[in-house]
């Protein structure tokens, strides 16, 4: 490329060799040192478009980088949750210091949230890790996780709440502002409808009590972030470690075989997967009480178990998402840490009450859900990450996290399974329990 002899032109040829060897998500360092430099000289002098090219171009390019940083650093490789948690916390400390202006939070944010490219990404990915697998595992292994993930949720709340006694804020303070709050699902079909639920109860503004909510969530789902790639570490060599696969003792060997990339079918793939996208969308129209990811996950389900898609549009799904869960997970990563982790939010709400309680939370559901995992015939590690940690997670962006730092992202499907319908069951519970404990 004409761009990269120009840089290098006067570099000798071993040693440009040695730098174009260094490979960022595919990426020669030296032809991805001068699309760094064009991404600041465009942000310094405020030429980035507020555009969806915009986004992607500067989302990429921070995403694979501080990834590719995260997941080489010794620390956070090891303890911290590698590339994933690195990612969203250098982009967050980038918008909490000011070193990234708001107008690029401002065009991140529209692309990821406002344009709905999240929407894509988990539609895509659910889609994808459903139709790879087996049909009668697929049945099996569903009916086994969302036992452990709802009887998870309901422990792991009444463990909050004695230890909330124990530390002095008391049962119904622990219950109601960091339980429900932390597994209610995410922000906008999370925390924002139980600031509803709460404000009406106790006849004040919802505002108030969402700001009391949300550094809860956020801690949550940093906390499951790093926890879901220590988890997968320590536990890399354990016989309760099923590598990606959920079901113990019967592992799929058709997952393995690789589908070739093909033109047509990419695009094929992808009008498939938005078409569920609009049923789950639609029938969330029809009943407003159900979240539309489970209404997207029932239909894809179905659609598997009975056979309803021939194989050539399953495999377009199949190959479509791998497309996307590969060029576009680190990019994602970098907008949740632009535009929905508020270190400002988070550092004003740490006490020590506060952080035990949700060190709590995490402990709790991890240890509760691989237990219960394996009395189900699930694998501890798998359960503990699918069924419990993600539960504790900022909803979509926050399973993807999670998944992401623990390398599975094919659990994706059993994530938003128990996040989604788990997140809709506490809003439940909550509107019952706050006339109680308010």
């Amino acid at each position: 490329m004409k761009f990269v002899q120009v840089i290098s032109c006067n570099l000798p040829k071993e040693k440009i060799g040695k730098l174009d060897r260094i490979r960022i998500s595919g990426i020669g360092l030296i032809a991805y040192a001068f699309m760094a430099v064009l991404l600041i000289i465009a942000i310094s002098t405020k030429t980035l478009p507020n555009t969806m090219i915009g986004a992607i171009f500067a989302l990429v390019l921070m995403g694979h980088v501080f990834y590719y940083l995260g997941a080489h650093l010794p620390i956070f490789r090891s303890y911290l949750g590698g590339g994933s948690v690195f990612t969203i916390l250098l982009t967050a400390i980038l918008v909490a210091t000011n070193v990234m202006p708001k107008y690029v939070v401002t065009t991140a944010s529209g692309f990821i949230n406002g344009m709905d490219f999240l929407g894509l990404y988990i539609v895509s990915l659910i889609a994808s890790s459903l139709f790879k697998m087996d049909r009668k595992m697929l049945l099996k292994a569903a009916v086994r996780f969302l036992p452990v993930a709802f009887i998870s949720m309901a422990l792991t709340a009444v463990v909050i709440g004695i230890v909330g006694v124990i530390i002095g804020v008391g049962f119904n303070y622990a219950i109601l502002y960091i339980a429900m709050p932390i597994m209610a699902g995410g922000v906008g079909a999370g925390i924002v409808p139980l600031s509803g639920i709460y404000a009406h109860a106790m006849g004040v503004g919802s505002a108030g009590i969402l700001s009391k909510l949300f550094p809860t969530v956020i801690l949550g789902n940093l906390l499951a972030i790093i926890s879901a790639g220590l988890i997968s570490r320590i536990f890399k060599d354990s016989k309760g470690n099923g590598h990606g696969e959920i079901l113990r003792g019967e592992r799929e060997e058709a997952a393995a075989e690789e589908i070739k990339p093909d033109y047509v079918q990419l695009g094929v793939g992808l009008i498939i997967a938005v078409m569920f996208f609009m049923i789950g969308t639609m029938l969330n129209k029809v009943f407003p009480g159900i979240n539309a990811y489970a209404f997207i996950i029932l239909s894809i389900a179905l659609t598997k178990a009975f056979g309803l898609l021939p194989k050539y549009y399953e495999d377009s799904v199949i190959m479509f998402g791998q497309v996307i869960v590969k060029n576009m997970t680190h990019a994602l990563l970098a907008g949740v840490g632009l535009s929905l982790l508020d270190m400002h939010v988070l550092l004003a709400a740490l006490s020590w009450q506060f952080v035990v309680l949700c060190l709590v939370s995490i402990v709790a559901i991890s240890l509760i859900s691989a237990t219960l995992g394996k009395l189900f015939g699930l694998y501890p590690v798998e359960a503990a990450i699918t069924a419990g940690l993600a539960n504790n997670s900022m909803g979509g962006t926050g399973n993807v996290a999670v998944l992401a730092a623990s390398e599975r992202m094919n659990l994706i499907a059993f994530a938003q399974m128990g996040n989604r319908i788990g997140g809709a069951l506490i809003l439940v519970v909550a509107g019952i329990l706050v006339t109680f404990m308010k």
